[in-house]
């Protein structure tokens, strides 16, 4: 049974009942049934929204799978069960040549804090070498000079972060 003919019967119920309408009783339960038939309309007239939009859904879905195989026609984009995909373990499926530029691994990444804006800059050792780079934030020129620096000032650095 539908929610619309459930209260189309709970209406006859109530209209069968004869109810006194003057009395606070009778005035709360009609005013209730007419809240409720309000409700189920509402109710009624979202479901078929929602079962407009679900039947656009799949169409979509229908068509956006059309266009993917038309683009994709030519790619191998495989499971990873078969030949050419890609497997974590295989190292051959890159080219290594190219990664001779620049490796994370290798480049040590040194925090330095703008004494103009408080901005924390990660810098490598090459920005360093240069000598200066602007603060990305607020363009202020910071400069390094670490000719006499020593190693026990960087030791000092570390145990001090640490604290």
């Amino acid at each position: 049974m539908k929610l619309t003919e459930k209260m189309s019967y709970l209406k006859g119920l109530i209209d069968g009942l004869e109810i006194d309408t003057t009395t606070k009783e009778g005035k709360a339960l009609t005013a209730m049934a007419d809240v409720m038939s309000e409700l189920v309309i509402y109710v009624d007239d979202l479901q078929s929204q929602i079962d407009e939009l679900t039947e656009l859904c799949d169409i979509l879905d229908e068509d956006l799978g059309l266009v993917e195989e038309d683009f994709y026609q030519d790619e191998d984009f495989s499971c990873g069960d078969c030949e050419g995909c890609y497997d974590d373990d295989d190292e051959d499926d890159f080219d290594d040549e190219d990664d001779d530029d620049f490796d994370l691994d290798d480049d040590e990444l040194y925090e330095v804090t703008c004494p103009s804006c408080g901005d924390t800059i990660l810098i490598d050792e090459g920005m360093i070498e240069e000598g200066s780079i602007n603060c990305p934030n607020c363009n202020e020129l910071l400069e390094f000079d670490c000719d006499d620096l020593t190693i026990e000032d960087f030791e000092g650095a570390e145990e001090s972060d640490e604290d």
